[in-house]
């Protein structure tokens, strides 16, 4: 199985690179694996340097053409599965990683999925503990403890290749129809849920995120589907009717 026959759409983004040779090289990649589209959220190094230039030989299009975003949540809100690498050994006790051998043996497990996108973070301190959030699903690669950070175009090429592998592993296999809720739905049905749950006086204002994230954690975790998610913000939608209609009729 191809990669195009999976992912017609494959977008790598980087947030906050700070190099313009680790750009250059992922521009480079991009072209070794067939990706369709870079995206790079708020660059802080020139992007389109000369140094960057050299390192993305005939990679060099996806330099010309990449989307730049002022925020992460614009850059992955058309994709529908949403992928995070993350390296950090800080990270919330809450958050959950799986291997990177198994997020993408699951991600190729589908029939076609139209745009997927993998986050890389920043060189020096990977994604926050909110970015990674958006994700469907957060990927580690294995590495040494004593020196587990990985360079960024480096963790790049490992991720890029075990997608291809995994996308040919499962040539053989049935392969099921993608359902997944998308990280827009996910993300607009949880700034509805803490509206509410602020309104009604469940959640205090200085906990609430924290509080939020426990819960957004476990409906991403649970690879909760479109039809899911729509039931779940029918819900929160219905208890507002409510909410605005009794103040009314009082």
């Amino acid at each position: 199985m191809i990669l195009e026959k999976n992912f017609s759409n494959l977008k790598v983004i980087l947030v906050e690179p700070n190099g313009p040779l680790n750009v250059g090289s992922v521009a480079r990649l991009c072209s070794n694996f067939d990706v369709d589209e870079l995206r790079i959220v708020s660059p802080k190094c020139d992007i389109f340097s000369l140094d960057a230039k050299k390192m993305a030989l005939k990679g060099q299009k996806f330099l010309e053409f990449c989307k730049i975003f002022d925020n992460l949540e614009n850059a992955i809100f058309d994709c529908d599965l949403v992928l995070a690498s993350c390296g950090r050994i800080d990270v919330s006790k809450d958050s959950f990683f799986e291997s990177s051998e198994d997020v993408f043996n699951w991600t190729t497990s589908f029939k076609k999925i139209n745009n997927l996108a993998i986050i890389f973070g920043r060189e020096d301190s990977g994604l926050t503990n909110d970015e990674l959030l958006l994700a469907n699903k957060t990927f580690n690669i294995p590495t040494s403890i004593n020196n587990p950070s990985l360079n960024l175009s480096h963790a790049v090429s490992i991720a890029l290749y075990e997608l291809k592998k995994s996308s040919k592993r499962n040539f053989d296999q049935e392969l099921k129809v993608f359902n997944l809720a998308s990280p827009k739905d996910v993300h607009d049905t949880f700034v509805e849920i803490e509206e509410i749950l602020l309104r009604v006086g469940y959640l205090l204002k200085h906990t609430s995120k924290a509080k939020i994230n426990k819960f957004k954690n476990f409906i991403l975790r649970e690879n909760t589907s479109t039809q899911e998610i729509y039931f779940l913000r029918g819900i929160v939608h219905q208890i507002k009717w409510f909410l605005n209609n009794s103040k009314k009729n009082k």
